[in-house]
């Protein structure tokens, strides 16, 4: 495992981001861990979140596109802060854009804040977290009213890898209905692979009991690979 996916799993768990418990998610499963990127709240958080985005996003895509964008609303942040890393690391200007969930009918008005959309662009979509796929479905139309754009693909920051809708993860679901590929900065069995039993500040996040809690959710809502 590359040393900045190693450094991450760390950053969320000292960023209180991952947890480990019980938790009751959105979707009513009851969860043994709990990802929350709206505990990024501070200048120096954001600025390492941003560089873990723009090296996954190097790593799995290159930088051959325009725009960063992010859905609203924790997908703007998401999106700067990214936008700022990919310049300072490698040097490329990414525009950033996101929309609003109200159009805005006066001044810059529109359903889009940051960078105009325009023909021939290349957008990467940022967002935090995927389970459903639900904020794709409400993102895609909105790009494909732009213009003739190319979606070049997805990137979140953790991948849950349990399934979606159907029997598949969110993210495969996503290829599969839309055509772009789709990519996490780590996974749910990276970051079990890099704590379990692995002393972490003087305590184990992951230890055998918490692993068969893992083992458990995901034996009943793992996706099939």
């Amino acid at each position: 495992m590359e040393r900045y996916k190693q450094e991450f799993i760390e950053f969320m768990v000292d960023s209180q981001v991952l947890k480990f418990g019980e938790f009751i998610l959105k979707s009513g499963r009851k969860s043994p861990f709990f990802m929350n990127a709206g505990s990024y709240v501070t200048g120096s958080q954001l600025e390492r979140l941003g560089e873990y985005y723009a090296r996954a996003i190097h790593d799995h895509y290159g930088l051959d596109f325009d725009i960063l964008f992010g859905p609203a609303y924790k997908g703007i942040p998401l999106s700067v802060a990214t936008a700022i890393a990919i310049s300072r690391l490698y040097g490329r200007e990414i525009r950033y854009c996101s929309n609003r969930k109200e159009a805005k009918d006066h001044g810059d008005a529109g359903i889009l804040l940051g960078s105009p959309i325009k023909d021939g662009d290349r957008v990467m979509i940022i967002e935090d977290v995927t389970t459903s796929g639900k904020s794709i479905e409400e993102t895609f139309p909105i790009l494909k009213a732009q213009g003739d754009i190319t979606v070049a693909g997805l990137i979140v920051s953790l991948n849950r890898m349990e399934r979606g809708k159907g029997e598949k993860s969110a993210l495969e679901e996503i290829r599969e209905v839309y055509g772009f590929p789709t990519a996490a900065i780590v996974t749910m069995q990276d970051v079990v692979e890099y704590l379990y039993n692995r002393p972490y500040k003087g305590k184990i996040i992951i230890d055998d009991a918490m692993k068969a809690s893992l083992d458990a959710y995901y034996e009943q809502y793992g996706a099939k690979v």
